[in-house]
């Protein structure tokens, strides 16, 4: 249901695009690793994936499900709670990997947090928590960078700025651009992991920007 709702209300905001490496590979059981630049970017990568007939499971931040309709949904639909700063934070990754061992695909944010900044700009993916490799390593599942540019067009800044920005995007088209990377595995201590996830999701998104400034 979120990724049907994603679709239909993304391109009433502005111009989604989506590419694939040629590697590039779905498949079930795998963990797809975003960047994490907008609160409006996880509908625009929903949406995208939805077109490449993709409906997966994400570890969100917890507070997500305490929103009466969303929260529902969320749970309804098989998503993680992430309770982070507390002793129930690592339950997520015992989720994650259960959703893994069963056949879905699940969507995680290796920075784990939005920047702190507040212009509309790309810039490359901060630095990236160890949950992801955990999980990966753990697992043994393989992982999918995905790269997205032009959220921040859409949402970014203080609240009044990221209001005027919904309001404003129907008459505006900013434009987004979601990228696919081909799936890599990741090896090594968890530093290591954690830097190849890093430099795989870097590499997306910087076709993702690319192409969008392109367009």
């Amino acid at each position: 249901m979120l990724s049907r709702i994603a679709s239909t209300l993304v391109p009433a905001f502005g111009d989604l695009t989506v590419s694939t490496d040629p590697a590039a590979e779905l498949a079930p059981g795998s963990i797809i690793a975003a960047n994490h630049t907008s609160l409006a970017d996880p509908a625009i990568v929903f949406a995208a994936l939805h077109r490449l007939g993709v409906r997966p499971v994400v570890l969100a931040t917890a507070g997500l499900w305490r929103i009466p309709v969303l929260g529902r949904a969320l749970e309804r639909e098989g998503h993680i709670a992430v309770h982070r700063n507390t002793g129930r934070a690592a339950a997520a990754l015992d989720g994650a990997a259960a959703a893994l061992a069963a056949g879905r695909l699940v969507l995680i944010y290796g920075e784990g947090r939005l920047p702190r900044r507040r212009d509309a700009g790309e810039a490359a993916p901060e630095s990236f928590r160890s949950g992801l490799s955990r999980l990966a390593r753990e697992s043994g599942a393989p992982v999918v960078p995905l790269g997205q540019a032009g959220a921040r067009r859409l949402t970014s800044g203080g609240t009044a700025k990221q209001v005027a920005g919904l309001l404003t995007a129907p008459l505006r088209r900013p434009g987004f651009h979601v990228h696919v990377g081909a799936p890599v595995r990741l090896a090594g201590d968890a530093d290591t992991a954690t830097e190849c996830a890093h430099r795989a999701v870097t590499a997306a998104w910087d076709v993702a920007a690319r192409r969008l400034d392109a367009g």
